[in-house]
């Protein structure tokens, strides 16, 4: 088995193709023409990315870019690609691959954006609703109407009231008439 020899990357990328996983009679009279070839991704593909390797468009671009028997299954952190062989991959099916590789990251990694961005509004727009719902609630007051003038008429004369006759509420100062 090839060992890896990349940097980590957030874009899936196949990185070695599988030398054990190929026919044994490679290079010999009995070679077939065509073979299942595995790949070590570079890092375990998503779910999402997973779906848009088997997805049409990816059928699609295999067969635009002149690969229409190529087809491609993921298998834990590999990737089949069946009806190939070594010299095809080198001849551009490996190019066309990383391409569409690249195009399923890119277009992933724009979703996940898309859907933490939106995310990220509902949470505030919640927050948003929570602290008007408190506010709101703040500003209810269980009192009688008329309690409120019942407090204030009580306090007059005590020096609290700007109308009030007592000679030290206004500073010692006598209240005008």
């Amino acid at each position: 088995m090839n060992t890896l020899n990349r940097s980590p990357s957030t874009e899936l990328e196949v990185g070695a193709v599988l030398t054990d996983a190929l026919p044994s009679t490679l290079l010999t009279p009995e070679a077939p023409e065509r073979y299942t070839v595995s790949a070590v991704f570079t890092r375990r593909p998503t779910r999402a990315e997973i779906d848009a390797i088997h997805d049409n468009d990816t059928r699609d671009a295999l067969t635009a870019a002149g690969y229409p028997a190529a087809e491609l299954r993921v298998s834990d952190r590999r990737l089949e690609i069946a009806n190939t062989n070594l010299e095809e991959l080198t001849d551009g099916l490996a190019a066309a691959i990383a391409e569409r590789l690249h195009v399923i990251s890119v277009d992933t990694a724009a979703a996940h954006e898309r859907l933490e961005a939106e995310l990220m509004e509902k949470s505030q727009r919640e927050t948003d609703r929570v602290a008007l719902v408190a506010l709101a609630a703040a500003a209810v007051t269980f009192a009688r109407a008329d309690a409120t003038a019942e407090s204030e008429a009580r306090w007059e004369g005590e020096g609290g009231s700007d109308a009030s006759t007592h000679p030290r509420a206004h500073n010692g100062h006598p209240a005008v008439p």
